[in-house]
């Protein structure tokens, strides 16, 4: 395979999903899903256990068959095309290697049954062995090798054949931390040089963050959010994916205007929001390192910057992580906030005190809408 670097700012869509539903009898594992998937990217679906994004990929494999909806790639319907003539490659969670046979006939595994000749199917899988790096393995059986070495041999035999498109469910999900965070620096290299459309499953947030170009987070069927890690964590599009990307701070708040309202009868400001009506309801959401605890010599020390709000609360810990401290507070309504501690001088602070925590208004997310389940992971922060 040709190590083709593709310039992502002219992408093509190349998977069209399109009104994709999948029923179990009465329950409906995916939902009406649309998406694009550009030509080149990587694409992840992240989501919890049971949010539908297995079952999406799956569908795209061709290994389940669609309720109802439309998946089409450069246009063209994949419903009715069996999975081996899709020119997609497909690496899951277990290895799935022949174990009688040795690393080199693994790879060539589908190109003998493609019947290629002799000579082209030993140039592919020298150039796949190169590029796992697995050359000094390739008379070895599976069973001679280590989780990461077999995991790389699946990804070599699904790209021997140079499909298109290649599917990954949960492939790194049985490996150890470090060795899954080294072949995941791995992946994102691979498919630099490669420049083929990956599409990854995980329930991961670290790992979809850390490989992905995009990431469709997935809940109840339906995708919830989609775009850069960077984007879904600094401006999330609802308490959900702000909820489930990262740690978060959530406070209740009546708005009194549009850009102003109170949280526990204390006045705040917020960003100006559409929609959002006099006496309504809505969530502020805080990163907790956009939030700043200061002692109450600090604060006075130090008078607040316009465009911030202030609210007092209780230490209830003090976490110290080297360069920073990391406070559990409580507000006096019962609010839990897990924030940064402004460094002091001398003694840090203890539980109990009485501290001024801070934040920007631009900082802070507001959410209109939202199911307490949205919320469950955080009390105040998870």
């Amino acid at each position: 395979m040709s190590a083709v670097i593709k310039d992502n700012a002219h992408t093509k869509t190349l998977v069209s999903l399109r009104g994709l539903n999948k029923h179990y009898g009465d329950f409906t594992a995916v939902d009406n899903l649309d998406l694009e998937i550009q030509d080149g990217e990587f694409l992840t679906f992240l989501g919890s256990s049971g949010s539908g994004k297995s079952t999406t990929l799956s569908m795209l494999a061709g290994f389940e068959t669609p309720s109802s909806g439309e998946i089409l790639v450069e246009g063209q319907s994949l419903v009715n095309v069996p999975p081996h003539k899709r020119d997609i490659g497909m690496v899951f969670q277990r290895y799935s290697l022949f174990p009688h046979l040795n690393v080199r006939d693994n790879i060539a595994f589908p190109l003998a049954i493609r019947k290629l000749g002799s000579a082209e199917i030993n140039k592919r899988v020298d150039a796949m062995l190169k590029l796992v790096q697995l050359e000094k393995f390739a008379h070895r059986k599976p069973s001679q090798m280590s989780g990461g070495q077999q995991q790389r041999v699946a990804i070599a035999r699904a790209l021997v054949y140079e499909p298109r498109i290649l599917l990954m469910d949960e492939p790194l999900g049985a490996l150890d931390k470090k060795l899954r965070e080294d072949l995941q620096d791995e992946l994102r290299q691979l498919h630099r040089r490669l420049g083929i459309t990956i599409v990854y499953v995980t329930h991961d947030q670290e790992e979809a963050m850390r490989l992905s170009q995009r990431i469709a987070i997935f809940s109840h069927g339906k995708i919830v959010g989609l775009g850069s890690g960077y984007d879904l964590y600094q401006n999330p599009p609802n308490a959900f994916v702000a909820s489930f990307l990262g740690n978060s701070n959530f406070l209740r708040i009546k708005a009194s205007s549009n850009g102003a309202g109170s949280f526990e009868g204390q006045p705040v400001a917020i960003r100006l929001t559409a929609g959002l009506a006099a006496g309504q309801e809505a969530l502020i959401m805080v990163r907790p390192e956009k939030a700043l605890a200061l002692t109450t010599a600090q604060a006075a020390a130090q008078p607040l910057p316009p465009g911030w709000n202030e609210v007092a609360a209780k230490v209830a810990e003090v976490l110290f992580l080297g360069e920073s401290q990391t406070c559990h507070v409580v507000t006096a309504g019962g609010t839990e906030m897990t924030v940064k501690a402004l460094s002091a001088a001398g003694m840090p602070m203890q539980p109990g005190d009485t501290v001024n925590v801070r934040w920007a208004v631009a900082d802070a997310c507001i959410y209109t809408e939202w199911a307490e389940s949205d919320l469950s992971k955080s009390a105040g922060a998870h």
